[in-house]
């Protein structure tokens, strides 16, 4: 989904996998798609051309890599993140953990509306990464309530060819407008 030159308002859309075919971009994408008549939706592929976060590279913040600088930018211009994340070996994948670490800093979440999902292809529908997912976000201050964390399970079966099922569209349209209720009152 390429970037808008619109200046409406943008929901900025991180999944947590890199994969092309990614069950969790699918649900993103699912996701994000409800809110579209009142917001862009732009995804990001930020997290694939970020350095591994060092301190030591970030003290001041005007020098830091390119790369960085555009993710920044992305997260602060947006009136929203959606950010959904498959679970690899009990947390989040270490790609999206690198691109939050560069935002600890800088300070693009603080009262950031966001919300976070996970989906995976077991029982447990990623509920430990999701755990893991809100802890770094608020811990970096975003605004993240309990609505807008959602986690699917077997997600496998609930893809369909043109988004996900009936039931998890209405899970994700109940959390697209929790998401959207923040954004109002930011």
């Amino acid at each position: 989904m390429p970037e808008s030159n619109s200046k409406k308002p943008y929901i900025a859309a991180v999944s947590g996998s890199m994969r092309e075919t990614s069950s969790n971009t699918r649900v993103l994408l699912a996701a994000t798609s409800l809110l579209q008549g009142a917001y862009d939706i732009r995804l990001s592929d930020h997290i694939q051309t970020l350095p591994p976060f060092n301190p030591d590279s970030d003290h001041d913040h005007s020098q830091a890599p390119l790369p960085v600088k555009q993710w920044r930018q992305f997260i602060a211009e947006a009136s929203a993140v959606m950010i959904c994340t498959p679970e690899y070996a009990a947390g989040i994948p270490g790609s999206l953990k690198n691109a939050l670490d560069w935002l600890v800093s800088s300070g693009e979440f603080v009262n950031k509306p966001t919300a976070a999902i996970s989906a995976s292809p077991g029982q447990g529908g990623g509920s430990i990464a999701l755990a893991s997912l809100a802890g770094t976000l608020r811990i970096m201050t975003a605004t993240l309530p309990d609505n807008c964390t959602h986690s699917i399970a077997f997600v496998s079966k609930k893809l369909t060819a043109t988004g996900v099922d009936p039931e998890t569209e209405t899970e994700l349209q109940q959390l697209a407008t929790n998401l959207s209720k923040l954004t109002t009152t930011a």
